[in-house]
C-alpha cells in the first residue's frame, strides 16, 4: 500500500484545496473583519468540498500575495487557530501548506494533526519570489524535532512560478526526491490552475514507478480521466471555484463533478 493509499483510504484520491484568504500581516487580509471572516470562508469551502465526496482537503494561504519564502509568525499562528476551530468539522484527512515555507507548514500540521505538507522539499529553483532553496536534510532535521515524524512529506518537484537550476531533469529529480526520502512527487503547471505537462507526470511515474506521483496543477473534471492513467493521485483548486476563477467560493456543482469523473475513472 502506498503513502496516499494510506493516508486517504482511496487509491488515486482527489485532494481539494481550501484557500485562505489574506491572512495577517499580508496585503490581503481583511483587519476589519479578522479571524472571523477567515474562519466563515475556509468552513463554507470545507462543508462544500466534503458534501461533494472529496477525499481529502488541503488548507493553504493562497491568497497571501506577493508570496514569501519564509512566513512570518503571525501567519502559522493564524492558520493553526482557523484549522483548530474548524477541526471538528473536518471528516478526511488534511494537510498543510504555508508558500513557500517548509517548516512553517511542518508546525500547523504538528499542532493541527495535519497528515501531510506540500511543499518545494528538494532542489534549487529560479523564481519569480527569488531563489528556492529548500534544503532537505535541515527539513527533515525539524520534522523530527517537533515530533512530526508521522507527517507526510509532499514534495513539489516542478513548482510553479519557476524552474529548475542547472541541467537535471524531471525524471532526474524526481529520482533523487524519492531517494531522499519524500513521500509523494508533485508535478506542476507554469502556475496555479494552469495543467502540467503529462509528459513530465509520465517522465516522473516512469522514473520512479513505485512512488506515489501526484498531478498538482490544473486538474478538472474533462481531464481527470486522462491524468489518472499516469498519477497516483490530484490536487484540485481552482476549476473547483466558481466560473473557474480561483479567488472565487468553491462552486458544489463543479466539485461534484469533478468527483464523479474521478470515481468513474477510479472504477
Amino acid at each position: 500500500m502506498g503513502t496516499l493509499e494510506r493516508i486517504f483510504g482511496v487509491r488515486k484520491p482527489v485532494i481539494a484545496m481550501l484557500h485562505f484568504p489574506g491572512l495577517p500581516g499580508r496585503p490581503w487580509h481583511d483587519v476589519g473583519a479578522g479571524r472571523t471572516r477567515l474562519v466563515d470562508v475556509v468552513g463554507r469551502d470545507l462543508a462544500v468540498l466534503q458534501d461533494a465526496g472529496v477525499d481529502g482537503v488541503l488548507f493553504c494561504n493562497e491568497q497571501d500575495v506577493p508570496y514569501h519564502l519564509g512566513v512570518g509568525q503571525e501567519t502559522v499562528a493564524a492558520m493553526a487557530a482557523v484549522i483548530g476551530e474548524l477541526r471538528r468539522d473536518v471528516r478526511v484527512p488534511f494537510g498543510a501548506n504555508l508558500l513557500w515555507d517548509a517548516k512553517a507548514s511542518l508546525a500547523v500540521a504538528r499542532a493541527t494533526g495535519a497528515a501531510f505538507i506540500r511543499e518545494v522539499l528538494t532542489g534549487v529553483y529560479e523564481s519569480d519570489l527569488g531563489m528556492i532553496e529548500p534544503r532537505i536534510g535541515e527539513i527533515a532535521d525539524y520534522r523530527m524535532r517537533i515530533g512530526a515524524g508521522d507527517v507526510a512529506l509532499f514534495d513539489n518537484i516542478a513548482p510553479e512560478f519557476a524552474s529548475a537550476v542547472g541541467s537535471r531533469s524531471v525524471a532526474d529529480r524526481a529520482k533523487g526526491a524519492h531517494f531522499l526520502g519524500v513521500d509523494a512527487i508533485l508535478i506542476s503547471g507554469p502556475a496555479a490552475g494552469t495543467q502540467f505537462a503529462m509528459s513530465d507526470l509520465r517522465a516522473a511515474k516512469e522514473a520512479v514507478p513505485e512512488a506515489d506521483v501526484v498531478a498538482n496543477t490544473g486538474v478538472r473534471a474533462e481531464t481527470i480521466a486522462d491524468i489518472f492513467t499516469v498519477a497516483d493521485g490530484a490536487i484540485v483548486g481552482t476549476s473547483l471555484k466558481r466560473d473557474g476563477h480561483i479567488w472565487n467560493e468553491v462552486d458544489p456543482d463543479r466539485a461534484r463533478r469533478l468527483v464523479d469523473a474521478a470515481r468513474a475513472a477510479r472504477a
